[in-house]
């Protein structure tokens, strides 16, 4: 991953749930400009969690979760404060022009408030990190060596009550 300030207004995210099977969708409200990587990133929790980022021309474009890991509930789960605002693309490698899907099997745990409107994903162990900001509404926690190690989905709307 390559991490860059951003220089542009942030975009927003625009959330969406699938009632019938309880998937979560945020989807980055920007054109991708730029060369890199298309196609999916998916992260497996060890529980057979699945979060899906969608990568278009290197950008991040979206994050669906579509398995849940099981969330933990706090009384409070405060955003980080201190989130630069960030442009993260993913340069296609040389070696395999081809692959459009990448999977990656980790340990997947979720963190949310108690209304679910800040939810925290991490994967992999833990670790020291930075916080950077891709989208008004979702942030990402990287390493020292600029791999994803976490994703912070902020303002998630309420799953839509079903009559």
């Amino acid at each position: 991953m390559r991490i860059a300030v951003r220089d542009t207004p942030l975009p927003a995210v625009e959330y969406r749930w699938d009632t019938d099977t309880d998937i979560l969708t945020a989807t980055v409200r920007a054109a991708a400009t730029g060369e890199g990587m298309s196609g999916s990133v998916e992260v497996q929790g060890s529980d057979g969690s699945w979060l899906i980022f969608d990568i278009q021309a290197g950008q991040i474009g979206g994050v669906e979760v579509a398995v849940w890991p099981n969330v933990r509930t706090h009384a409070a789960l405060p955003a980080p404060a201190d989130a630069s605002p960030s442009v993260v693309s993913i340069p296609a490698r040389r070696s395999q022009p081809g692959i459009a899907s990448v999977a990656v099997e980790t340990r997947l745990t979720a963190d949310a408030d108690t209304l679910e409107r800040t939810i925290h994903f991490r994967f992999g162990g833990t670790g020291a990190h930075r916080v950077v900001q891709l989208a008004q509404d979702l942030l990402f926690d990287i390493d020292d060596g600029d791999r994803m190690v976490g994703v912070w989905l902020l303002n998630v709307p309420p799953f839509p009550v079903v009559p």
